[in-house]
Formats: structure tokens, C-alpha cells, sequence
């Protein structure tokens, strides 16, 4: 037994762990978030991108970002929460701040002259002639930072998910999963009003260098905070038992032994077999995309069609408005709970009942472009909304795993679905950068919107309607709560 007080009082440790998830996930996505807030303002007029040439590293980070889920997810299995946790975001925290220097590297690498000075070597490409020449190695670069970060970022959302499994019962899982998920929320939201701030003061390159050195801080924290709850001194028999109240309901519904049953191992192939996986996978599949969409693109869109550049106070407002909606989605994570204790019914039912309200809510986007002609604030607000969804949908989506699969499998089954996310990322990040700069080009007219309008009212409708049917799919192939038995 570890620290109790005499009358047995359960201790709240799992809620320090919860905290250090939502840390790292904050940490996550002002990481990702850098780019997108510099790149329009700041990184373009220096390297002369275009749309496309964004859209080329944004949607080469999300195929990155898919190939490395399904390898990080075995990889934390192998390692385990706490060691594949520490290589996760230190990963990461290097890859951040290598993006600091592509442009010392493209200036040495363009012009054969290396200046090791963020301000000469922006002066030396200023002078330049070939500009193709600076495009095609500034992105290169930009490209392989991304890789560092995704094969990184990529070990967040499994070593996150197995945790919550050691620390919380089933019935918790979705709304500990929705407070550490916050962290995205958080950080796309610190983001917009520190990000520019710092690119301003001290230059595009050190925002990098600057988030990226909060990952490190986190580290030297993490490797004192967490150990298994039954070799944790912090956890008293109490909070223990709390923890493992599902063995004793899984027994008694004929599942078998849960300490038995976590502690088999389960190949890669062999959870490739399951149905279970492969609705994880498409309903990460199809939603994923839409929330990676809003995170690398709104910026840019309120520069495109509303003029308002990111270093505009209106600009960091609005997008703070944005991300400040989507806390929402801690709500979301609760409602799970309300219908396990108010209907009875089991977890995952509870869960997928909760998904399907939250797939309707992104329809709303839908009227994102018709109606901001009234104002900027309306498809602020309806993508702010859209965005809680997800991310309610998204706490639920990740718990359903710990509910079907034992514990010894749940990073590899969170990465499988990662990777499936993340293709359909590449995708939507892909079209999007390549759309936008056609519909520009040629003043493309589709449903009333002209230029570039019309290529986001395209990619808003797509993102609208992608979680109704990653729900039915999901539901046709796990119509009922199945335990995975190995």
C-alpha cells in the first residue's frame, strides 16, 4: 500500500497522471501549430511558397505522421508507457527545433556560402536570383524536419491512450481521454496569440526553437512522476482497487481474467484480424483529416479571404475565439458516463450513442462560407463548434479501444488507427493545397463562390459530412460490444 491516510480515503493520483497526458498533448500541438502560424507571414516571402508548396510539407508531415503511428504504437507496447513515452517527445522536441534552422541550411545549401546566423542567412537569400532553386531546398528541408516531428508526434496519442487503460476503468476512460485530449485545444490555442508574438520580437526561427524546447521540460518530469499504479507508493489500495474495479465486471461476464488477459501478447497481424481494429481504424480514417484541416489551414484562410494576416491582433483573436469553443469538448467526454449511469447500458454503447450526436455537429460548416459574407465571427464560431465535436468524437473514438482490446495491445491499435488518421490526412492536406491554388488561378466558380472561396467551401463540405459516415461504417462493423478474446 503506498500513501493513505487512516480512514482509507482514495487517493487522486490518476488525476496528476491525467494532467502530464494533457501536458504533453498541449505541448503536441503548439509544436504542429508553429508552422502554420508562421508560414503564410513570416517563412513564404523568405522561401517565395505558394499554397501548394505548403500543402506539399503539410500533407507529406501527415503521411509521415501515418506510417510512423503504426510502428510508434508497437514501439510503446515494446517499450512500455513510461520509456515509450520519454523517446516519443523527445523525438519530437528535436524535430521542432531543427525547422529553426532550414533556413540557415538553404541559404548554405542554394548559395554555397554558409552564414550560421539566422540573419545573415536570410540577408544571403534576399540577394538571390533562383528562386526555384531556393523553393525546392527550402522545402526539401522543411519536409525532413517534419519527418523528425512526425516520427515523434506519432508516439503521443498510443503511450497517451495506454496510460489512461493503466490509470482509469473503463467507465473514465472517455472523460480522462477528453481532459488530456483538451491539451490539443490548449495548445492550438495558446498558439495564435505567442507564436506570432515571438516571430516578431525575435524571428520566425526561435518560436521553434522556443516550443520546442517545452517537450524537454516535460521529460525531465515525467521520468519521476509515473510508474504502474500497483508499483506506485503515490497510489494507495483505495484508488487501486478503483482502478481495477473491470476485472471483477469481466469476470462475471464471462470475459476471464483481466490480468490474464492484458498480459498476452497479441502480434500486429494478428489485431490487423479483428473488426474491431479495422472500425477504430476508418472512423479515424475518416475524421482525423477534418481537425488536421482546421489546425494547418484557418490560419491561411482568414489571410485568403478575409485579409487578416497572423500577426493581426483581430486575426489571434479569432482563432483564439475558435479553439476556446472547442473546450467544449469536455463535456463531450462526460456524456458516456451520464448514459452508463442514467440507461445502464455498457461503455462502448455509451460511447458510440455519444458519437453519433457528435457527428452531426460538423454539419454546421456546411454554412461556414454562405454565411461569412455577414461576418468573419460566423464560420469562426461554426468551425469552433465543428472542432469541439471532433474532439469530443475523438476522446470517445480513442477509449473505445481500451474497452475491446487488452492492455498489452492498446498502443498497437491506437497506432494502426494513427496511421489510418494520418493517410487520410495526406490526403485532405494534399487536395486542399493543390485545390486552393487552381481555384485561385482560374477563378474557379462552383455553387455561387469564386477563386479560392469556392475551393474552401468545397474542402468545408467534405469536412461536414466525413463523421456520419465514419459512424455507420463503424457501427456495420462492431454493431455490439465484443471484447477482443485472445
Amino acid at each position: 500500500m503506498g500513501i493513505s491516510d487512516k480512514a482509507g480515503k482514495m487517493t487522486s493520483y490518476r488525476w496528476l497522471i491525467c494532467f502530464m497526458l494533457f501536458f504533453a498533448t498541449t505541448v503536441n500541438y503548439m509544436d504542429r501549430q508553429v508552422l502554420s502560424l508562421t508560414w503564410k507571414d513570416f517563412i513564404a516571402p523568405e522561401f517565395h511558397w505558394t499554397n501548394n508548396d505548403y500543402g506539399k510539407i503539410t500533407s507529406t508531415f501527415s503521411i509521415f505522421y501515418a506510417i510512423a503511428m503504426l510502428f510508434a504504437g508497437r514501439f510503446v507496447d515494446w517499450m512500455d508507457t513510461k520509456k515509450g513515452y520519454l523517446w516519443s517527445i523527445g523525438i519530437w522536441s528535436v524535430g521542432a527545433c531543427l525547422h529553426a534552422f532550414c533556413g540557415i541550411a538553404t541559404s548554405g545549401i542554394a548559395t554555397g556560402t554558409w552564414i550560421f546566423n539566422f540573419a545573415g542567412a536570410k540577408a544571403a537569400l534576399a540577394l538571390m536570383d533562383n528562386i526555384s532553386k531556393i523553393v525546392t531546398v527550402s522545402v526539401s528541408l522543411f519536409i525532413f524536419a517534419r519527418l523528425v516531428l512526425a516520427i515523434g508526434e506519432a508516439g503521443n496519442f498510443p503511450a497517451a491512450i495506454k496510460a489512461t487503460a493503466e490509470y482509469f476503468p473503463r467507465k473514465d476512460r472517455a472523460f480522462a481521454t477528453s481532459l488530456f485530449n483538451a491539451g490539443a485545444t490548449v495548445g492550438a490555442l495558446i498558439a495564435p496569440v505567442t507564436i506570432p508574438a515571438i516571430a516578431v520580437k525575435f524571428g520566425w526561427e526561435m518560436a521553434f526553437i522556443f516550443i520546442g524546447a517545452l517537450g524537454f521540460i516535460w521529460m525531465g518530469i515525467w521520468v519521476f512522476v509515473y510508474k504502474k499504479p500497483e508499483r506506485n507508493k503515490h497510489v494507495n489500495e483505495a484508488e487501486l482497487n478503483y482502478i481495477l474495479q473491470d476485472s471483477e465486471a469481466d469476470k462475471a461476464a464471462g470475459v476471464g481474467d483481466t490480468a490474464v488477459r492484458d498480459a498476452k501478447k497479441i502480434s500486429l497481424w494478428k489485431c490487423l484480424s479483428f473488426k474491431q481494429t479495422w472500425a477504430f481504424a476508418f472512423g479515424k480514417f475518416m475524421t482525423d483529416g477534418v481537425w488536421w484541416f482546421f489546425l494547418f489551414w484557418i490560419p491561411a484562410y482568414l489571410s485568403s479571404v478575409y485579409g487578416l494576416t497572423s500577426d493581426m491582433p483581430k486575426a489571434q483573436m479569432l482563432i483564439f475565439v475558435l479553439y476556446a469553443i472547442t473546450l467544449l469538448s469536455i463535456v463531450g467526454g462526460y456524456l458516456p458516463s451520464i448514459f452508463v449511469r442514467k440507461l445502464g447500458i455498457n461503455p462502448y454503447e455509451a460511447k458510440m450513442r455519444a458519437m453519433l450526436i457528435f457527428a452531426f455537429v460538423p454539419l454546421l460548416v456546411l454554412f461556414a462560407q454562405p454565411l461569412g459574407h455577414i461576418s468573419v465571427w460566423i464560420p469562426v464560431v461554426l468551425i469552433g463548434l465543428a472542432g469541439a465535436a471532433h474532439q469530443s468524437w475523438s476522446a470517445n473514438i480513442f477509449s473505445t479501444v481500451g474497452d475491446m482490446f487488452p492492455k498489452s495491445a492498446i498502443a498497437t491499435v491506437t497506432g494502426i488507427g494513427g496511421m489510418a488518421g494520418g493517410v487520410g490526412s495526406f490526403i485532405i492536406n494534399r487536395v486542399s493545397g493543390a485545390l486552393f491554388d487552381h481555384a485561385a488561378a482560374v477563378n474557379m466558380k462552383f455553387m455561387g463562390f469564386r477563386g479560392i472561396e469556392s475551393g474552401y467551401f468545397i474542402i468545408f463540405c467534405v469536412c461536414g459530412v466525413a463523421y456520419i459516415i465514419g459512424w455507420v461504417v463503424m457501427k456495420l462493423l462492431v454493431p455490439k460490444y465484443k471484447p477482443i478474446e485472445v
